[in-house]
Order: C-alpha cells, then structure tokens, then sequence
C-alpha cells in the first residue's frame, strides 16, 4: 500500500508540519537526488559547507523547479524566505553559479528583510514532487503543481521534500510557512486563494513551520473557529503540563485581545509506514484536549 493511502484513515494533519523558520529554495532543473545536500546535486565543492551553513542557522535547503518540462537558460532563481507568525517576508534574487550560494549570510534569514533581492509580496507556492524522495510526492504532487500554476503563472514552484510523505500531496506557502496535506486541485486552489486574500484556508492543514507541533495543533484548533485572519494569532508554548496524559499547552492571542488556552494530548495509533518503502511502525498523533477562552475581545468590552 502506498504510504499515503496507509495515513488516510485516521492519521490527523494537525501538528506534522516540518519545524522550519527559514527558507533557502534554489531552482535546480536536472535532475534531483534522495537528499537535497548529501547527493550533491548542486555540486561536491559546495555541498559540505552550504550543508553546516544551513543547518546552523536552522534554514531547510530546498530544491525548486516550474513545472513541466523547461530549458535550463544558466540563471538559477533563489527565494530566501522567512517564515514567522508576524513580520515574514521573502526576497527572490537570481545567480548564474551555485558558488554564489556561498556569498549568502544564511544568519540573515533570522531576522528582518536584508535586502539582497527582490522583494516578493504575492504568497508563493510550493508542492512536494519530490519522487526520488517517495513516490506518493511525485504522483500525488505534480498534477496539482500543474494546476494551480495554471491558475496562478509565476507564483508556484515544484519542490523537493518537505516532510510527511504519507501526507501527500503537500504544499508550503511561502512566506508564512503555512503547510497543508491530502490537497486535491479543488482544495488545492481554495488554499492559494485563501492566502491571496489574506486569510488561511483551515482544510487540509498540516500547521504553521515556524511553531512547535503542539503550537500548531494550538493555531489550527482556534483557526477552526473562524476567529481570524492570516496575521492575526500569536502561538506560544506554556510549560510543561503535569497532568497525564496531557502533553502540552499553548496560549495562542488573537491582535485584539481575545486569548485561548489549547491543551493537546497524544494518541497512539496502529502502526503504518511512514514512507512507501519503510517497514510500518507505531504512530502517535496529537489531538485537541480542550480549548478554554482565556480574555475575550478587549476592544469590544471597552467603554
């Protein structure tokens, strides 16, 4: 059975967002290995050391390409790309020679826009096609890649792996992080316009990459609420909780004052693979507890 399939039943989305504030895409049209960095795609004299630079800076390399077939003109577009709950951004810039990553100070990704490239104010897209990665990715993905860059020309990208192949077709938007699963072209599409129009399309959606899983289980559950738009929560993850078989808690704040206390607790569920070639093993997903209203609307119970 195909790994995604084998998750469909009853493995939930909320919480299995890849971990990930900071964003290097570097569109590489041959062809893509296993690993991004470690089958050296970008070339040996690179790899070791854009490999250290990026993982000390907590920055996921990620392959990019347009899709369907298209001539390699030389020029090779970059996203440098923030994701955080508040002040994300995004800058596109253009290089001739995969060296030239190394000029990239990838400590900047960790702070405000720095300017070096253009900056990018439409969400872009990215859809997981990765199939040397796992077949589910390269199926599942490339028809709804096809679709939605029909729909919307320049803003969409295929990708090389974003974790949670069981939970493909998957798609990241850029620059807010946000990660959704198990899309099909219609949900696919309502994704996109969502972010278009400034607020966040709750179906199929896995969690925000730059919070911890319990944060976003925490978001996604007061998002189904339909409390808020896209730039309007603020996640943060409480101590942890003594009471069993309780997990974890986060208060999540809403810009005008409104504040909830999610509490998320783990489940174990029947084993399957993670991937289509891996041996099935044990699953623990996170689910909702209780969400308690701490402070309603400050604004509105103003004099």
């Amino acid at each position: 059975m195909a790994c995604s399939a084998a998750a469909a039943t009853d493995v939930p989305l909320p919480g299995t967002a890849t971990s990930v504030a900071g964003w290097l895409c570097v569109e590489h049209p041959g062809p893509w290995g296993r690993d991004v960095l470690g089958d050296e795609v970008l070339g040996p004299e690179i790899t070791a050391e854009l490999a250290a630079r990026t993982a000390a800076a907590h920055v996921r390399p990620t392959l990019i390409r347009r899709p369907g077939r298209r001539e390699f003109t030389g020029s090779r577009t970059v996203l440098l790309a923030s994701s955080r709950p508040s002040g994300a951004w995004c800058e596109r810039l253009e290089i001739t020679d995969p060296t030239q990553l190394l000029d990239l100070d990838m400590q900047l990704l960790n702070g405000p826009p720095p300017g070096i490239g253009v900056p990018v104010s439409d969400p872009l897209v990215l859809v997981c096609v990765h199939g040397k990665r796992d077949r589910c990715c390269a199926l599942l993905g490339r028809p709804i890649a096809a679709d939605l860059a029909g729909k919307y020309p320049g803003q969409v990208w295929e990708c090389s792996h974003t974790g949670g192949h069981r939970f493909a077709p998957a798609l990241v938007l850029l620059p807010s992080g946000l990660t959704y699963g198990r899309l099909d072209p219609v949900s696919a599409a309502e994704v996109v316009a969502a972010a278009h129009r400034g607020t966040v399309a709750t179906a199929g959606l896995r969690g925000r990459s730059c919070y911890t899983a319990v944060e976003q289980v925490a978001e996604i559950a007061v998002r189904d609420r339909g409390v808020a738009d896209a730039d309007d929560l603020m996640v943060e993850l409480e101590p942890s909780c003594s009471e069993v078989p309780v997990v974890g808690a986060a208060i999540v704040t809403h810009r005008d004052g409104r504040r909830w206390r999610v509490t998320v607790r783990s489940r174990s569920l029947a084993p399957r693979q993670a991937s289509c070639h891996a041996a099935p093993k044990e699953v623990t997903a996170l689910i909702v507890d209780e969400v308690q209203l701490l402070t309603r609307n400050i604004e509105a119970l103003a004099p």
